[in-house]
């Protein structure tokens, strides 16, 4: 059973494509998701958790084109939890992630103070 989620998180490596069989592009990718926490007057990042996601077909290849690692994506998906067994042959447990939508974060724009020339907030606008 999967669970619809919604991660805010970063690329941990260049997304991987390859093709299936039938010639479906299919992308996979792992996103870091660190939790903000604020101590007195400073924030601070928690211990981050990592999401292996899965994107098929033309969103695959777009997200290929368009994001590195380190880019910032908002990923709204379906997770389930997947088992497997490690290398030393213990059984693990790990959250993967099909996404059907990702969006990439844009950095804010520092703003800039009004400059003394031009209108100013009780002008009529120069449009």
């Amino acid at each position: 059973m999967a669970t619809r989620v919604t991660l805010n998180g970063n690329l941990v490596a260049d997304p991987e494509l390859r093709f299936t069989a039938k010639g479906d592009a299919v992308a996979n990718f792992t996103i870091a998701v660190n939790e903000r926490y604020r101590d007195g007057n400073e924030w601070k990042d928690g211990d981050p958790s990592y999401y292996d996601v899965t994107v098929w077909r033309n969103l695959a290849e777009a997200v290929v084109e368009q994001v590195t690692k380190g880019t910032g994506v908002l990923i709204d998906g379906k997770m389930r939890i997947e088992a497997f067994e490690a290398k030393d042959g213990t059984k693990r447990r790990k959250p993967v992630v099909t996404a059907d939508d990702v969006a990439v974060r844009i950095k804010p724009i520092a703003r800039t103070k009004p400059q003394d020339e031009g209108w100013g907030g009780d002008d009529i606008p120069p449009f």
